[in-house]
């Protein structure tokens, strides 16, 4: 199969129908798996790893802290993807997509700055810091209300999603901003990356491996209701026609 034909056969998917018979068919594997993975990674990190040297028993918050951030970021980044794709392609689904993922987002978002202060106050002796990376994630935040808001503020479904495009877009900086704060300025108070190549920098293997499997469970989770959010909307959208059809009958 030529690449052309693989790229048509993957635009087969923005047709709502096509989408919902397969997600359906997809979603039990997702739930499954996102609640073993994510459960048997908070018990083993929890409860059968031990307390940091340094951190004590503040260390473990990683196992809600880091998943959260990581889907918190990466979930903007999808909303970009999505939303370049309806900008170019018109794919009312990918519009659909990013508009379900929205508030996932915004979660994670809250569950990290959340997090982040509780693991902040023993460590830092201050439960927030204006530091470039906690900074960034805050305007974030900000930035996925304000997505969320705009969609419920314009009645006209391609107008609010052109308009959440480009809002989007303008958003991605702060969502590079939150990823990369640590690397552009070094005065900040956040540590570096839990997770990196170089194992001088990630933790140690004993938190590590229930770290990564959390990980997958926030992943797998994320994608599952992204999926169950976005043909939710898609239903939604489907009885608003239906229902203006009718009036217009009357």
């Amino acid at each position: 199969m030529s690449i052309s034909q693989k790229m048509n056969a993957l635009w087969e998917y923005a047709n709502p129908r096509k989408f919902l018979a397969t997600t359906e068919r997809a979603l039990p594997f997702f739930w499954t798996t996102a609640a073993i993975a994510t459960v048997a990674g908070l018990v083993w990190g929890f409860f059968f790893t031990p307390d940091d040297y340094r951190q004590g028993s503040t260390v473990k918050i990683i196992y809600l802290h880091v998943p959260a951030a990581m889907l918190a970021i990466n979930c903007w980044l999808m909303m970009l993807v999505t939303s370049l794709v309806w900008l170019v392609r018109r794919h009312h689904v990918s519009a659909l997509a990013a508009r379900a993922a929205a508030p996932i987002g915004a979660t994670m978002t809250v569950i990290a700055l959340i997090t982040g202060a509780i693991w902040g106050q023993p460590m830092w002796g201050t439960w927030w810091a204006w530091d470039p990376r906690l900074t960034s994630f805050l305007i974030l935040f900000l930035f996925y209300l304000g997505y969320i808001a705009l969609w419920e503020a314009i009645e006209n479904p391609d107008t609010a999603a052109d308009l959440t495009a480009v809002l989007c877009i303008v958003g991605s900086v702060f969502a590079v901003l939150s990823r990369y704060a640590v690397n552009f300025w070094n005065q900040g108070l956040h540590q570096g990356a839990s997770l990196s190549l170089d194992k001088e920098e990630h933790v140690a293997d004993v938190f590590y491996y229930p770290l990564v499997l959390t990980i997958a469970g926030f992943v797998l989770l994320f994608i599952a209701l992204v999926l169950y959010r976005t043909g939710t909307e898609i239903r939604a959208r489907r009885t608003k026609a239906l229902l203006a059809r009718e009036r217009v009958g009357a």
